[in-house]
């Protein structure tokens, strides 16, 4: 999966283990006794309806939306985002079909793209802002920040937008910026660029405002223990950061073979360590130096992992069938539910509230298990559907079917309070109060 790495590889894993202020694992945890844990299978059918029915529905055909052909299937290609800029206002956008665009050097064919934007205002989806963007790769181009702004991402350049959807440069980057997440407080950003090594003898250039610092500049700069006389063919083009979102400030910095998602917080990142059979070891690694292993989670696959918030984790993990098993735990160890989904729900996509207190995970649903050794034909994809979960307790709050399906998400909002979600569904833009989320009593410190 270019760019949507599920986690830190084995290998990668060691790496930044010894990069990132090399922090120490302990042996191990001191004999607990099991949490009760409420392990929820999720009902094997796909759902035909809403849960619940939406309070109100916009129209997208109107707004110039299109769905995208069967041949986009399958591709992961990022072709909508949809997002709460506050309660009453929404930001859909979509790729606009037009012409293939070709190089104009190469002639090769080109991953330009239009990308058309309007703010919704709630509930009778006035269109209050709009705009016409261009894009030059098909993945994840936006995330909404909690205050109404947004991120854009486009070639080494990250810009920042509001609900009039101006926008103003932010970050320029040494090569082109390929990913990025943000902490539960987004303080933090974690960026993935590809940045080929300089020559030796060439000088790097100073840093103008807004430019973001390379490996061979920045102060923060970890070295992989590789010689450094090697030729630049010898060392990786990726480059991995953790910078501070309001001043650029990098504080964290490493060249990597492969593209690596990194779950931060406030204080510290999280790896999986392979264990034996299917166990792997989630390990909290702190940036002022040490570690705390949080504990096991049972994957045939190396679990995805993300923090919900400053102290709630899910990690997204394989069952021996190839079912999704979703399992939340706090940062002090105590594991607060499971949920398990049939085999034949896969490509799970993860969408969290602003304020964490719920998620909502996305499907596609197929006919039947799909492993490496019977791989999946577009026409065995029934629908795709998600189901929203509360985050301190797993109680599912709406289950839904998502038409089209967009493989890649992008369809799926909840607004910072966690009480209304959007859903592009059934060509129109559904909304659904939700009663407020129970109050999270994770009180479980980082540290």
């Amino acid at each position: 999966m270019p760019l949507h790495a599920r986690t830190i590889g084995a290998a990668a894993a060691l790496t930044l283990g010894a990069l990132f202020l090399s922090a120490q694992h302990p042996a191990g945890l001191p004999p607990q006794p099991p949490p009760p844990v409420k392990e929820r299978f999720l009902v094997n059918h796909f759902p035909d309806k809403p849960s619940l029915p939406p309070v109100f529905t916009i129209p997208v055909e109107p707004l110039g939306f299109t769905a995208p052909g069967p041949i986009f299937l399958g591709a992961r290609n990022s072709l909508v985002s949809l997002d709460f800029l506050d309660e009453n206002r929404l930001l859909f956008t979509f790729r606009v079909p037009g012409l293939m665009h070709r190089d104009p050097h190469s002639g090769e064919e080109s991953d330009e793209r239009q990308i058309r934007a309007v703010v919704l205002t709630l509930p009778q989806g006035a269109v209050s802002a709009e705009a016409l963007w261009t894009v030059h790769d098909r993945v994840r181009y936006l995330w909404m920040l909690s205050d109404g702004h947004f991120l854009l991402r486009d070639r080494d350049n990250l810009l920042e937008g509001d609900a009039t959807l101006a926008l103003k440069p932010l970050y320029d980057f040494p090569g082109p910026l390929l990913w990025l997440e943000l902490d539960p407080a987004q303080q933090l950003m974690v960026t993935n660029s590809r940045e080929p090594v300089a020559p030796p003898s060439e000088p790097g250039p100073s840093l103008k405002p807004g430019q973001v610092a390379s490996p061979g500049t920045a102060s923060a700069t970890i070295t992989t223990g590789e010689d450094s006389s090697a030729d630049a063919a010898d060392h990786p083009d990726l480059v991995v950061r953790i910078l501070r979102r309001d001043s650029g400030q990098v504080m964290l910095v490493s060249r990597v073979r492969s593209a690596v998602h990194l779950p931060i917080n406030s204080v510290a990142y999280l790896e999986n360590l392979r264990g034996r059979g299917m166990q792997w070891l989630l390990n909290m690694s702190f940036f002022s130096g040490g570690s705390k292993m949080l504990g096991n989670v049972d994957s045939n696959c190396e679990p995805d992992d993300n923090f919900l918030s400053e102290s709630e984790i899910v990690a997204i993990g394989c069952g021996p069938s190839g079912e999704t098993r979703i399992e939340a735990m706090t940062t002090d160890r105590r594991v607060l539910w499971i949920s398990q989904t049939p085999s034949t729900e896969i490509w799970p996509q993860l969408t969290v509230a602003p304020n964490g207190s719920r998620l909502a995970v996305a499907t596609l649903d197929v006919t039947r298990s799909v492993n490496s050794y019977a791989p999946l034909d577009s026409d065995q994809v029934k629908e795709q559907s998600v189901t929203v979960f509360d985050a301190v307790n797993g109680d599912i709050a709406l289950v839904s079917p998502l038409s089209p399906t967009f493989d890649a998400g992008g369809n799926v909002a909840i607004s910072p309070s966690g009480r209304r979600v959007a859903l592009l569904n059934s060509d129109a833009i559904q909304v659904f109060d939700l009663p407020a989320p129970p109050p999270n009593k994770a009180s479980g410190s980082s540290k």
